[in-house]
């Protein structure tokens, strides 16, 4: 028996790279066909989601918007006779309004609309919790802390991981470790380092045991760059060491973010010439990254400086 019958359409989400939107919106584009001519008219609107979001991810704003404006009106049709008491007939709508309303929401964050975005992600939060899709439920709630104002991020984080922690849904309790990050960023933040150090701690066996070996070198980087934030500089710039081996060996290139970390460790060991060549290379690699050119320019300058690389 054929195992995958060649008129099922594909799992979409297993096919994100949240790293290469370009390369998933690729993807998702060779399925939009089949999508199209499948009859499966809630499957194509929650594609489209998420080809608005990997549009989205490349700051391509305007046909992210443009894209969820045109299955808008499907969307409302179909919604209006869906909610928590729906038929199971009607429930893959719930999913696509809660979807819609993430994506609609990020864009409008992404481009430094928080205003608008807050009251998208609280209604996804609402109706997610209400309808039990606790997974996207999860993603309000942590879209909730990357929105409000600094004194609820935190409330925000602890809801998206009560649910995360208590849900029986396997893919929303794979949340708990993005969530053990974000909320050790958030301590970060309000330079409780040793609280921030706790939970990136946590998250460091959660993405063991999720597997995910890309994500588990950022575990990592996020510890020791707390350690080099509460002076333990020789242990910080040790894991930062071992993970510059690691990415190499990995096959998937190198890492910005690591070079600046081993150049800030040896900066502060008072070792500038050999921290500057590290400078230099994490600026060649994070000028390249288009969120942090925007959002942090100064930055992208001090390291170009202390790099050597002159104006």
């Amino acid at each position: 028996m054929n195992a995958n019958p060649p008129n099922k359409l594909p799992d979409f989400d297993a096919l994100w790279d949240y790293n290469n939107p370009a390369e998933t919106e690729a993807k998702f584009r060779e399925i939009l066909l089949s999508a199209e001519t499948s009859g499966d008219a809630a499957y194509l609107a929650e594609l489209k989601t998420q080809i608005a979001r990997t549009l989205g991810l490349q700051q391509k704003f305007d046909e992210a918007h443009k894209l969820l404006d045109e299955m808008e009106g499907v969307l409302h049709r179909e919604r209006a006779g869906s909610g928590p008491s729906a038929s199971p007939s009607l429930m893959p709508w719930v999913k696509v309004q809660v979807r819609y309303l993430l994506e609609r929401g990020r864009l409008l964050n992404s481009s430094k609309q928080k205003d608008k975005a807050l009251p998208l992600f609280e209604e996804a939060w609402t109706i997610g919790l209400e309808s039990g899709v606790d997974f996207f439920a999860v993603d309000a709630a942590h879209m909730m802390a990357i929105a409000s104002p600094p004194e609820l991020v935190m409330e925000w984080n602890q809801k998206a991981l009560a649910l995360a922690e208590k849900s029986a849904e396997p893919k929303a309790r794979r949340w708990r470790a993005s969530l053990y990050n974000n909320i050790g960023w958030d301590f970060f933040a309000q330079e409780k380092y040793d609280s921030a150090l706790a939970m990136f701690e946590k998250a460091v066996p959660a993405r063991i045991e999720q597997q995910q070996p890309t994500e588990l070198r950022f575990a990592k980087w996020c510890v020791a760059k707390t350690q080099r934030m509460l002076g333990k500089i020789e242990l910080a710039l040790k894991t930062q060491l071992a993970l510059e081996v690691e990415w190499r060996e990995s096959g998937e290139g190198e890492d910005g973010y690591v070079f600046e970390e081993i150049a800030e460790c040896l900066l502060t060991q008072g070792e500038l010439d050999d921290a500057k060549p590290y400078f230099a290379k994490a600026y060649a690699l994070l000028a390249t990254d288009i969120w942090l050119a925007r959002d942090e320019p100064e930055r992208l300058a001090r390291l170009k400086k202390l790099g050597g690389l002159g104006e």
